[in-house]
């Protein structure tokens, strides 16, 4: 089983000090971030369209062995129910192309009020806009759901029902595709500029999510009928105050070593390296452009000196 296990987003004011640097400049946040992490899932995307520039950042600040999981836009899910939302849908998918590489999954994230009726037919006429460059996973935040017509629709389309940890609500553990995919949400009891520790004792409760990955890897796994080859971990700051501390005990559980981030100099040195790194790919870039085309002055001697001849 390969593992990738981090957080639900990076950009964090209150991560300076317990996890970035406290004088790191927002804009090095996810190169830092990556250099502890390989994987983050983009929580931005859901409350704003991306456009392409800033996926092309996202892919250019990440070493080559970085991955991503994306929410949909909740315009697409929340606002219009998954309905009449074609060129939404178009715009996301062709906007999120340049990170496609590095792109583990897609999220479709239901509103809690979604039921399986109508919802199911929704999610059928949706899923017809999707392409295949893309893998995708759906969450489902309504127990209606958690029914066999849903998880054969899943199973047969190939996408992962998400098994997520909410307050009130845990997602049954059934196996729909050759991936997992959990989250660790929480509630929203824990205040933002709070978020530089861990404030809730889940221990208990993550070590049932990290025994049902294991029942995965043995192969007795509830439902699945494919070889499950890839699990994603995504833990949320509101889940127990902190995410890099949430991700750093599920690899453990999951027995994998943990990760550091208090050797900050030598990450930092690493950061700068890389910065300077891609920096000088830009330069070498813009030089062999620029030696492809002749400047105009050239062109117009060159023109001169040829009427001259004539």
């Amino acid at each position: 089983m390969q593992y990738h296990i981090g957080c639900s987003g990076w950009s964090y004011t209150a991560w300076l000090g317990p996890f970035y640097p406290p004088k790191l400049e927002n804009a090095d946040w996810l190169r830092y971030y990556s250099q502890v992490f390989d994987y983050v899932e983009i929580d931005s995307s859901f409350y704003r369209m991306p456009n392409k520039l800033m996926v092309k950042n996202w892919a250019k600040r990440t070493p080559d062995n970085f991955r991503f999981t994306a929410k949909f836009p909740k315009v697409i899910t929340h606002d219009k129910h998954l309905v009449d939302v074609n060129e939404e849908v178009y715009t996301f998918l062709e906007n999120m192309e340049p990170l496609q590489e590095k792109t583990l999954a897609l999220l479709v994230q239901l509103p809690p009020s979604m039921q399986i009726t109508p919802g199911l037919q929704s999610l059928k006429e949706f899923v017809r806009l999707l392409d295949g460059r893309f893998r995708y996973a759906v969450e489902v935040r309504h127990p209606s759901w958690f029914q066999d017509l849903a998880y054969n629709f899943f199973a047969n389309n190939d996408i992962c029902m998400v098994w997520s940890q909410l307050a009130r609500m845990s997602t049954p553990p059934i196996v729909t595709t050759d991936f997992l995919y959990v989250r660790f949400i929480g509630d929203r009891s824990i205040d933002e500029k709070d978020f530089g520790k861990i404030q809730k004792d889940r221990i208990i409760e993550m070590k049932q999510w990290a025994d049902e990955i294991k029942q995965v890897e043995s192969g007795k796994e509830r439902g699945g009928k494919k070889e499950v080859n890839l699990a994603m971990i995504a833990a949320n700051n509101h889940y127990a105050g902190f995410g890099p501390g949430t991700a750093n005990l599920f690899r453990k559980m999951v027995d994998l070593p943990e990760l550091s981030w208090e050797n900050r100099n030598q990450l930092q040195e690493r950061l700068e390296l890389r910065k300077r790194h891609l920096e000088q790919l830009e330069q070498d870039h813009q030089i062999r452009n620029s030696s492809k085309v002749p400047p105009r002055n050239i062109k117009k001697r060159q023109s001169s000196l040829t009427e001259f001849i004539k």
